[in-house]
């Protein structure tokens, strides 16, 4: 079996599972169970349960929606700003391709866990501020690689004949450049998911994330980091699923890089 159709495995289990976990719990996420705690893995709970009796699978489940809702959302914002900008950099070029790149560099030199930390400062920790500082931390990645595309897709001879029967601008970006971006998005976009899964549970684990009693998988490490070696299916669970999940979209990423590979030689 290819790496392709293990990595739409693996992210259609975690689909499906975050899916269920809108439907279907076997117990209440957050009720406290104080006579049920540390009960190991068995009939009663799948997973076991935590310091404070709650069921971990039930808490996976719903912690699984948090991660990757906000996980789709920051990428996707981000891609789609720093697409766009990346597209008039390139195209346009002077002044304003130097002050993005300028401004791209420097917010480069700020990780998504450094930013967090500052926008912390601005808003209480919770969902906006593991949201903005994914977002930001994109936004450079997809603004570059648009532009660098953008740069080596205007210098291809289709481009040129376009331009040289009377084309306008606008109509060989519609035309000729954006269809031609979306192998090396869809790369990034994959292999950005997988480092916003692993922002959100590093913000998470850091407190300055998902606060309680909401459940995201890097809470629920922070949470039973004390108690791993009473119940170490408090860590090994979430650790699991997010090992897997980022797993997952790295093979889905490595796929679509062989075939854009292969592609390019073909040309």
């Amino acid at each position: 079996m290819d790496t392709r159709r293990w990595g739409m495995i693996l992210i259609g289990l975690i689909v499906a599972l975050t899916i269920l976990g809108y439907i279907y719990t076997p117990y209440d996420p957050n009720e406290v169970r104080v006579m049920e705690r540390f009960e190991s893995p068995g009939r009663d709970h799948l997973l076991g349960t935590d310091h404070f009796g709650r069921d971990v699978l039930s808490r996976i489940l719903v912690g699984g929606r948090i991660s990757l809702l906000i996980g789709i959302a920051a990428v996707a914002l981000g891609s789609a700003v720093g697409t766009l900008l990346g597209l008039l950099a390139g195209f346009r070029g002077g002044l304003w391709e130097e002050f993005l790149m300028r401004t791209s560099t420097a917010l480069q030199a700020f990780p998504s866990i450094l930013l967090a930390l500052l926008f912390a400062t601005i808003w209480e920790p919770g969902v906006q501020v593991v949201l903005w500082s994914i977002t930001f931390g994109n936004i450079p990645y997809f603004l570059r690689l648009t532009r660098n595309q953008v740069l080596s897709i205007r210098k291809r001879p289709y481009v040129e004949a376009a331009r040289a029967l009377g084309a306008r601008d606008r109509g060989i970006m519609l035309r000729h450049i954006i269809p031609n971006l979306k192998d090396a998005l869809l790369i990034q976009f994959t292999v950005s998911l997988a480092g916003a899964i692993l922002v959100e549970a590093s913000l998470s684990y850091l407190g300055v994330g998902i606060q309680p009693p909401a459940a995201s998988w890097g809470r629920m490490l922070r949470e039973a980091q004390g108690y791993a070696s009473l119940a170490p299916w408090g860590v090994l669970a979430p650790g699991l699923f997010i090992a897997v999940t980022v797993l997952g979209f790295n093979l889905l990423g490595d796929t679509w890089i062989f075939r854009r590979e292969d592609v390019l030689k073909r040309e």
